[in-house]
């Protein structure tokens, strides 16, 4: 099995808030959920460190015990919050959270778990790519967005609007109806999309971060056969540098609306056959 795994910023000299790793039969990617300018966290640790340690505890827990990874996720989970239980405040809404993704071989089948919106793609053979992706957040978004006011990028309208979407997600997150992440509650694993795939039918197998996953599902630029396809020919480097080619053509966001500009890109890409 061949593993490659790339990441990049979102911009030079800022932290990246993912994170990424794999170890024998393991692919283990977190994404960090960057908070806007203006929004309070009750905790005094940064995402980027959070997402590296729930995501160096995650990759521990789904080596070394025969737990499930949703329970491995939750045990995870809560491995972190006593972490900084004594200094921060868990409880306060701004806290520090990530989407997850997750593979491991056990026996002859691929598991994988994905929570939030994160990417897995499962490269087939002989048939078209399965891309598993946990919606829920989109769909809050749709509730929360008014499609005819769309402020370019780098506009105090589109930063107030940035930071008024994400203070409201605080009534949808880990909230049935809602949308999940891993954060302070274990019990959002149990949410998580999981599924198991014979590993004679996979070539291979990709966990994006939504900023490395952008190409496909935001911009239309590729299909995610074409993904898969520079992935394996080369390697993820070459599609973050590809993404941030496209980004730079439409850096006020009127092409593709969006979030950011550039976002933290987080690509792992899993060969499982020679």
């Amino acid at each position: 099995m061949r593993v490659l795994i790339a990441s990049e910023a979102a911009r030079p000299g800022r932290d990246n808030e993912d994170f990424a790793a794999a170890a024998p039969g393991l692919g283990v990617l977190i994404d960090g959920a960057g908070a806007p300018a203006g929004l309070e966290s009750g905790c005094s640790h940064s995402v980027s460190w959070y997402a590296r340690t729930l995501g160096g505890l995650l990759l521990a827990e789904a080596i070394e015990t025969k737990l499930s990874l949703a329970d491995a996720l939750a045990a995870s989970i809560e491995r972190v919050n006593a972490l900084h239980s004594g200094t921060c405040d868990l409880r306060h809404p701004g806290s520090p959270s990530a989407t997850v993704v997750a593979a491991r071989v056990v026996g002859d089948r691929l598991e994988h778990l994905v929570l939030s919106d994160s990417v897995l793609v499962l490269d087939r053979t002989g048939a078209d790519p399965v891309v598993i992706s946990d919606d829920r957040l989109a769909e809050v978004n749709r509730k929360l967005d008014d499609p005819d006011e769309r402020p370019l990028l780098g506009t105090s309208e589109h930063a107030a609007g940035l930071l008024s979407r994400v203070q409201k997600h605080a009534a949808y997150r880990n909230r049935p109806g809602g949308f999940w992440v891993a954060g302070t509650k274990p019990e959002a694993a149990e949410q998580a999309l999981t599924g198991s795939t014979p590993l004679d039918e996979l070539q291979a197998v990709a966990l994006l971060s939504d900023g490395a996953s952008r190409l496909a599902d935001r911009f239309g630029l590729m299909t995610w056969p074409d993904l898969l396809a520079v992935l394996d020919k080369s390697g993820p480097a070459e599609l973050i540098a590809r993404t941030r080619e496209a980004e730079a053509s439409d850096p006020d966001g009127a092409r593709w609306p969006r979030g950011k500009a550039s976002d933290d890109a987080t690509a792992v890409y899993w060969a499982l056959t020679d």
